[in-house]
C-alpha cells in the first residue's frame, strides 16, 4: 500500500477555513460594505491595543505594511 503524497502546509484542507491554512479568505460584497478602514483604526499609530472578552491584544502594523496580533 503507498503513502499519499505529502500536502502543502498551505494547502487548503476540507476541515479547516481557507484562512486558517495560510489563504485569504474570499471577500464578498457584504463583508466588503463592512470592513473598517485600518486607518480609522489606528489614527496615524503603529499599534493599537484591543480588549475582548477580559483579554488584552496588541494589533501592530509592520515595517511591510502588515499587520500582527499579538495577546
Amino acid at each position: 500500500m503507498e503513502k499519499p503524497a505529502p500536502q502543502s502546509p498551505l494547502a487548503p484542507k476540507p476541515d479547516r477555513p481557507a484562512c486558517l491554512a495560510g489563504q485569504a479568505p474570499a471577500l464578498d460584497a457584504q463583508a466588503l460594505a463592512n470592513a473598517i478602514p485600518s486607518s480609522k483604526l489606528f489614527h496615524k499609530r503603529r499599534e493599537i491595543t484591543i480588549s475582548h472578552e477580559g483579554a488584552l491584544y496588541r494589533l501592530r502594523i509592520t515595517r511591510q505594511g502588515k499587520l500582527i496580533l499579538h495577546k
